[in-house]
């Protein structure tokens, strides 16, 4: 059975039908693809380009009857709003005869909209590649795979940590195809913790999977019968199946950090536990200090931040912290009291002012070749008014909110406005923090504060991302928290080693206070910046027996 068998289709149901006609244009050549199925969608469920034209498809799932004239109707608004040269209405039933004819009258106007029908997809199919282009992985990720290869053929667990941006899930595509290569028929689960993440993941593996396996989504709005082949789920979904009998050979877990000692993954990974389990992460710290290798066991391989700078892979960072607005007085009795980590980031640090942010935002943005920034908030009400304020000011033009307050699809139409560069800077509240690719950010801004040490590597990652004409990119960080001072001084520390060759990738990165007698005052006080920047609020300073301010 393929991903374009009627049976197949009727299982997945109207949700997943888009997505799998997605999955077909990849294998017949269309570029730049979007399923936009959904609320507001305008009457279009998936995007794209082919022989440059643009195509816009309205999908209609049906189990009897035929379409009506309303499927044209609406795949031809679409096709007005959304500026496409074509359109199609793809459906598993027939054009009825309303449908047809209301097409022949748009015919004599405009360009004839088409009709796909069940046959038409799978004669598609039939002639489209069997495997999209191949993908050709970088030395550090063969290494990669042969390293968790070789742990689940010995220990059936396996865990890899590697840097945003650097192909987590390249990898983890590149075991799944090579599992299914040699066991066609072996069931594979792959598991996160949203649905959004999820339904990028699904599309990630397609690029790496042939056209014979077939992929579903697991999620609570999506529960096909037939879990053959490779199913990615929400863990909640995908623990409901196992419970009633659901074994796949091969276990895959997306950001894996989320494992804890207990909870739903526990519960999900301890009952396929005969099955070959890896985890795939970024950031393996967790706030409970629960170790991922008690369910993994060592790292098969990891590769930081740091080292991916290092070698190349990553985007150069200039990284600037503004930390000049620090209550001196506190430095000078900050030992007498020996105050506690959590006492003085809250006596240290004055507050921010958002328009000083907007100024050094402003400053950056002019000396940037075409930029697109991310601006970090600490709320949903602080993204929304850093957006209208930064609106209401030159020179960035459209700025937009997102965050978990906005429903799935308009934050969907966010983020292709962002990525079409009709929206140049996003706000954001940890929505962008896992799973979202976006690398033609070249500005980032951290204008919260987060006392996590995952969230923010999660954050700077959406940065690092290498693509065509970026090699860098600026980081602007109103700090607030000792911690991340000590990880931005271990990081310049670790990115200047010379241990490891650097590839010819242009100017080395940097980073810089914004006030030179902080950093030497930082530098004083933070001589263990890799203990300092997982310490907990309780953590102390020893601080040095006599500190010259200058102030």
């Amino acid at each position: 059975m393929t991903f374009m068998d009627a049976s197949f289709l009727r299982d997945v149901g109207p949700r997943q039908f888009p997505r799998q006609v997605e999955r077909l244009l990849m294998h017949l050549g269309f570029t730049d693809l979007a399923t936009i199925d959904g609320s507001g969608d305008g009457g279009a469920d998936v995007l794209g380009w082919h022989g440059g034209r643009g195509w816009v498809l309205q999908c209609k799932w049906k189990l009897n009857g035929p379409i009506g004239a309303e499927a044209v109707d609406e795949v031809q608004r679409a096709r007005e709003l959304y500026g496409a040269d074509e359109a199609a209405v793809v459906t598993t039933s027939a054009p009825g005869p309303k449908a047809i004819r209301r097409a022949d009258e748009l015919a004599a106007i405009t360009r004839p909209i088409k009709f796909w029908t069940g046959e038409v997809l799978r004669r598609a199919y039939d002639r489209a590649p069997s495997h999209l282009a191949p993908v050709t992985l970088r030395p550090y990720q063969r290494d990669a795979v042969a390293a968790i290869n070789a742990d689940l053929a010995d220990r059936r667990r396996a865990m890899l940590i590697l840097a945003t941006g650097m192909g987590k899930t390249v990898v983890g595509g590149s075991i799944i195809a090579e599992h299914l290569r040699h066991a066609p028929s072996a069931n594979v689960l792959v598991v996160a913790h949203t649905r959004d993440l999820v339904a990028q993941l699904e599309r990630a593996l397609w690029t790496h999977l042939p056209k014979h396996a077939r992929t579903r989504l697991l999620t609570g709005d999506d529960r096909p019968d037939d879990l053959g082949g490779v199913t990615c789920a929400t863990v909640a979904s995908a623990l409901a199946v196992v419970r009633i009998g659901y074994k796949p050979d091969l276990v895959m877990v997306d950001e894996a950090h989320h494992i804890g000692e207990n909870g739903q993954f526990a519960e999900l990974l301890d009952r396929l536990a005969p099955a070959r389990q890896f985890g795939v992460t970024a950031t393996p710290w967790r706030g409970d200090r629960y170790d991922l290798t008690t369910h993994f066991g060592e790292p098969s391989y990891t590769l930081g931040i740091e080292e991916g700078m290092r070698r190349g892979y990553l985007a150069q960072v200039d990284y600037r912290l503004f930390v000049d607005n620090i209550d001196w007085d506190v430095v000078r009795t900050a030992s007498e009291y020996g105050y506690s980590l959590k006492e003085l980031n809250a006596r240290l640090f004055l507050p921010e002012r958002d328009e000083a942010i907007r100024d050094e935002l402003a400053t950056t943005w002019n000396r940037t070749p075409r930029p697109r920034a991310l601006v970090f908030c600490r709320t949903i009400e602080h993204a929304e008014r850093m957006a209208d304020m930064l609106n209401d000011s030159p020179p960035w033009g459209s700025s937009q909110a997102i965050h978990a307050g906005l429903q799935m699809r308009e934050r969907q139409r966010r983020l292709l406005a962002f990525r079409a560069g009709e929206t140049r800077v996003l706000t954001a509240v940890d929505i962008l923090n896992e799973g979202v690719d976006i690398p033609d950010v070249n500005i980032l801004c951290f204008a919260r504060v987060t006392h996590s040490r995952r969230i923010f590597v999660q954050q700077l990652g959406r940065g690092l991302r290498l693509r065509e004409g970026k090699d860098r990119v600026a980081v602007l960080d109103f700090v607030s928290d000792l911690r991340r001072i000590a990880a931005t001084l271990k990081l310049r520390r670790d990115i200047d080693a010379d241990d490891v060759e650097t590839l010819p990738l242009g100017h080395e990165s940097t980073i810089t206070f914004s006030d030179q007698r902080v950093e030497s005052l930082m530098e004083e006080w933070i001589k263990d910046a890799a203990s300092l920047e997982t310490a907990y609020d309780e953590h102390r300073l020893q601080f040095p027996a006599t500190l010259e301010t200058g102030s």
